[in-house]
């Protein structure tokens, strides 16, 4: 069991290191990018469809009050029941 146990464990890790690809990616053989847009001047290169937009991810704050202050009685803030 000992001897079955390492070769288990590379036969596991094995496919794992190999789905870490670095190379640039491109589109299946026999495949294109995606038409253009209608009213856009070019189509998009790869890395113009990987970068997202502003709209697609905005940034994020962290702080929400920005200076301490009372808050304001909520009505609708009631207790479980």
């Amino acid at each position: 069991m000992r001897r079955l146990l390492p070769l288990l464990l590379l036969g596991a890790a094995l496919p794992l290191a190999a789905c870490g690809s670095t190379q640039a990616l491109k589109p299946a053989a026999g495949e294109q990018l995606p038409a253009a847009p209608y009213g856009a001047p070019a189509t998009p290169t790869v890395a113009d469809l990987l970068t997202p937009s502003v709209q697609e991810r905005p940034q994020r704050n962290s702080e929400i009050m920005t200076r301490s202050q009372e808050r304001q009685n909520d009505a609708f803030d009631l207790p479980p029941s």
